[in-house]
């Protein structure tokens, strides 16, 4: 069985996505050692909070380096909220941060002239763009799932798993190119049964 490792670096709610993942049968382990993470079969980098203090604790603990090493070896790899726009070249919240460069994009906020609240939080259907996504086996088109965030990352059309509708179509699952990082603007720890089966979902590709 392949230990998940989710990376804690001080932001967000590791313990609940470690429960999440506990359910579907998979061993989750939080971890902060380097080393535990460059030997993880598989990587979660989870996140809640403010862009500039994410990247700044994850320079601060050593993990950028080792992050991009693990992605580029293909080690299966899920982003989850700020842990997925944290992946991406740079983000304007707050002024302008560069990211960790794994995804190409910007993450931006909602424009204001969509005429929506902002955060954007509560329930939101997904949209597919790529339904033979292993992410999304089992899954019909059209449920929900659950959204807290007032900036979504802006990219390649080839890298867009599913979108999402709040003022404006947005980004709401993401892909890289060779295929073994996926990342997720929703929480699918929050999100029912249907986050549940892509948690089992990824545990499923780990295993391969």
């Amino acid at each position: 069985m392949v230990e998940i490792k989710i990376i804690d670096y001080g932001m967000g709610n590791l313990r609940s996505i470690q429960k999440s993942f506990e359910k579907v049968g998979a061993t989750a382990i939080i971890t902060s050692d380097i080393e535990d993470i460059k030997n993880a079969g598989a990587v979660v980098l989870p996140g809640v909070g403010a862009f500039e203090d994410a990247i700044k604790n994850l320079e601060n603990g050593g993990f950028v380096d080792v992050i991009r090493d693990k992605v580029d070896q293909g080690t299966p790899f899920l982003g989850v909220c700020l842990g997925m726009q944290l992946l991406f070249e740079s983000s304007t919240e707050g002024g302008f941060f560069e990211g960790l460069k794994v995804l190409p994009g910007v993450v931006d906020r909602f424009p204001a002239n969509l005429n929506v609240k902002v955060p954007h939080m509560g329930w939101n259907e997904l949209i597919f763009k790529d339904p033979g996504h292993f992410l999304l086996d089992g899954i019909p088109e059209g449920n929900y799932v659950y959204f807290v965030h007032s900036y979504h990352p802006i990219t390649n059309t080839e890298n867009v798993v599913a979108t999402t509708i709040h003022g404006h179509e947005f980004t709401a699952i993401v892909k890289n190119a060779q295929g073994n990082l996926v990342a997720t603007q929703f929480h699918p720890e929050k999100s029912s049964t249907l986050g549940l089966k892509m948690l089992e979902n990824f545990l499923n590709f780990c295993q391969k």
